[in-house]
C-alpha cells in the first residue's frame, strides 16, 4: 500500500478542508483530491461523504483517520528506534568485569556510558580474563574488561587505565613494621599466595615479572580470586600481590598493604570486545573508554 496517501488522508481527516490540507502538504488540490480517491479505490470503500456542500467522514472514514494516524505515528517510532539503534543510543550492551577491577577503573566508565547513553540497556556480570575471552568469542557478552597483555586470535584490547600494584603482608610479619616502601630483595624468599595462572597469563606474568624479577619465590597456596589471597594472607599463610583499588577494598584486620620501590609494578586494565564489526553500542562504549576522561581516570591509577 503506499503509505503517502495514507498520510494525506491522515492531513485531510485533521484539517477537513481540501485547501487547507493541500498547502499544508505542499501539493495542489487536485492532486489532492486524486490521490484521495485512489486511496479509498484501494480500500474499496467511500471515505468521504461528498453528497453535502462540505464533505464529511464516513463511518469507514473516521476509522480510517483514527488507524492512519496510529500508524503513522508506529511508522515515527519505528524510525526513531531503527535510527537510535544505529546511532547506539539505544539497545542491549552485555558487559562482564574482572573480578580484579571492580571498582573505579571499570566502574567510572560504565557510570559515565549510563549518563550518556540512559535507553541503552546493560547486562552486567562479573568474571576474570580467561572466562572474559571465552565468552566473548563465543558471542555470550558483548565487552569485557580483562587484564592485558592478551593474546587471542579474534579479539581487540583497548587499554583504559592502570593502576599499582601492592604488597599484602600478615600483620605479624617483620616488613609490616618497617616505615615506607619494601624493597623487592626483603620478599625475595618469601612464601607467596597467588591465583592459578590460567585465570589470567598476562596479569600473572606482568606482576609475577615487575615484582619478583629474579623469579617467584615458592607458592605455597593458590586462591581463585584476590578476596581469597587476602584471607589467606590473613591467616598467615604468606604474601601477596593485588591490586591497589582490589586490595584497598578488601583490607581487612590481619593484613597490612605496603608499596614497593621504584620502579613501582603497575598493571592495565583492558577493554576487550571482539574483533571486526561490532554493533553500535559497543562501538560507542570504546569510543567513550578512549576519551580523555577515561585516559586521566587511567592515569591517577
Amino acid at each position: 500500500m503506499d503509505l503517502r496517501r495514507w498520510h494525506y488522508f491522515a492531513v485531510l481527516a485533521e484539517e477537513m478542508h481540501f485547501t487547507r490540507a493541500a498547502a499544508r502538504l505542499f501539493v495542489s488540490q487536485p492532486s489532492l483530491s486524486q490521490q484521495i480517491r485512489a486511496f479509498e479505490a484501494e480500500l474499496g470503500v467511500a471515505l468521504l461523504d461528498r453528497s453535502g456542500p462540505r464533505f464529511a467522514l464516513t463511518e469507514a472514514g473516521r476509522v480510517a483517520a483514527a488507524e492512519a494516524r496510529d500508524l503513522l505515528d508506529r511508522l515515527d517510532r519505528a524510525r526513531g528506534v531503527i535510527t537510535a539503534t544505529g546511532r547506539g543510543d539505544t539497545g542491549r550492551l552485555r558487559i562482564a568485569y574482572t573480578r580484579s577491577a571492580p571498582g573505579p577503573l571499570a566502574g567510572d566508565l560504565v557510570a559515565a556510558y549510563r549518563a550518556r547513553y540512559p535507553d541503552v540497556s546493560l547486562a552486567l556480570e562479573t568474571g576474570w580474563t580467561s572466562l572474559n575471552l571465552a565468552r566473548l568469542l563465543a558471542g555470550e557478552i558483548d565487552l569485557g574488561f580483562v587484564r592485558p597483555p592478551v593474546d587471542a586470535p579474534g579479539i581487540e584490547v583497548t587499554v583504559v587505565g592502570s593502576e599499582e600494584v601492592l604488597i599484602a603482608l600478615p600483620s605479624e610479619h617483620a616488613l609490616a613494621r618497617r616505615r615506607g616502601r619494601l624493597r623487592r630483595e626483603w620478599i625475595a624468599a618469601e612464601p607467596v599466595v597467588f591465583w592459578p595462572r590460567d585465570n589470567g597469563p598476562g596479569q600473572y606474568d606482568a606482576i609475577s615479572g615487575q615484582v619478583w624479577p629474579g623469579g617467584l619465590p615458592p607458592i605455597v597456596r593458590e586462591e581463585p580470586e584476590d578476596e581469597q589471597l587476602i584471607r589467606a594472607v590473613a591467616e598467615g599463610a604468606g604474601i601477596a600481590a593485588v591490586p591497589e583499588h582490589r586490595a584497598r577494598a578488601l583490607r581487612r584486620r590481619g593484613v597490612v598493604l605496603r608499596r614497593l620501590t621504584d620502579p613501582a609494578p603497575r598493571i592495565d586494565l583492558g577493554l576487550a570486545r571482539r574483533a571486526g564489526a561490532v554493533p553500535a553500542v559497543v562501538r560507542e562504549f570504546v569510543a567513550l573508554a578512549g576519551e580523555p576522561v577515561a585516559e586521566s581516570r587511567g592515569r591517577r591509577g
